[in-house]
């Protein structure tokens, strides 16, 4: 199995448009791996995509990614759902007759699939590419597994039970992959052990404090905290999970950290005995199995 981060940004991506910080300017001057687009991945195996930012058909030329057997999106937010159009762009049939379009496969966890129509306009759109034949929507009730290519995928709630976590499971070997939206949970109220992790993929959090020297640089008070797991909350998490290797993901332009200064923090937390990689854009890892 391997892991390809096609966008590791968040909800504010880098370069901001329109801004003129150093880490913005910085990344326009460089690219990646200082540039971050939205969240996605793509696991190559199974060829599974994970949401849909707005920038995602370009994640997908950018990677060289031809076949995606299906894509799994973990909850409704903008910076997850809004790159949904690749399915029209990529699969529809304009010059056919009749026309043959090719069909992914989306598969909507149950409160994502409640979601829908809700939210966004997604399950209009959704009920339009379905009427083209470019997709084709399998809803799945909580504790239901896919198995694809020989992993298992199991969606499971987090604290916000709106968002979903994914368990993917090869031939014994278990990758935990939380998308975003991972405040107020902890590993223990997952439906089953989370023990025994190759990998743990996480967001990062927000820095309530400056990561280097402490300093707060949040108010206590801003509602922020009450709404996104903290940095130090996810190192929690990180040492409660025990995962063999974890990668923070999903890196705000907000936490003003360059590609430079989250390689000094893995050297940091390194010493601290927490083996953690900042993931960037085009980062691929594999897993063992």
């Amino acid at each position: 199995m391997r892991i390809e981060f096609l966008g590791t940004g968040g909800a504010t991506t880098t370069p901001r448009p329109g801004c003129h910080c150093k880490i913005c300017d910085e990344a326009r001057e460089k690219g990646v791996p200082y540039a971050r687009t939205g969240p996605s991945l793509f696991i190559h195996g199974p060829d599974v995509l994970i949401d849909t930012p707005e920038e995602s058909a370009i994640q997908i030329n950018r990677a060289g990614i031809d076949r995606i057997a299906g894509c799994f999106y973990s909850h409704w937010h903008p910076d997850h759902t809004m790159g949904r159009r690749v399915w029209e762009t990529r699969n529809v049939d304009l010059r056919g007759w009749p026309p043959e379009p090719q069909r992914t496969n989306i598969y909507l966890p149950e409160q994502v699939a409640r979601d829908f129509p809700e939210r966004l306009g997604l399950q209009e759109h959704f009920d339009f590419m379905s009427r083209q034949g470019t997709v084709q929507v399998i809803e799945l009730k909580d504790g239901i597994s896919v198995e694809l290519d020989g992993v298992e995928i199991t969606p499971f709630r987090l604290a916000e039970d709106y968002v979903y976590a994914f368990l993917l499971v090869e031939a014994g070997i278990r990758v935990l992959i939380v998308p975003d939206e991972m405040h107020g949970w902890s590993p223990e109220q997952a439906p089953f052990p989370l023990d025994d992790l190759e990998l743990a993929i996480l967001p990062m959090g927000v820095t309530e404090f400056n990561v280097f020297t402490g300093v707060r640089q949040i108010d206590r008070d801003h509602k922020v905290l009450g709404m996104e797991m903290t940095f130090h909350d996810t190192l929690d998490v990180v040492q409660s999970l025990g995962a063999r290797h974890t990668i923070l993901t999903h890196i705000e332009e907000m936490e003003q950290l360059s590609f430079d200064e989250l390689r000094e923090l893995e050297r940091k937390l390194h010493g601290e005995g927490l083996d953690i990689t900042f993931a960037w854009d085009t980062m691929t890892v594999d897993v063992p199995g």
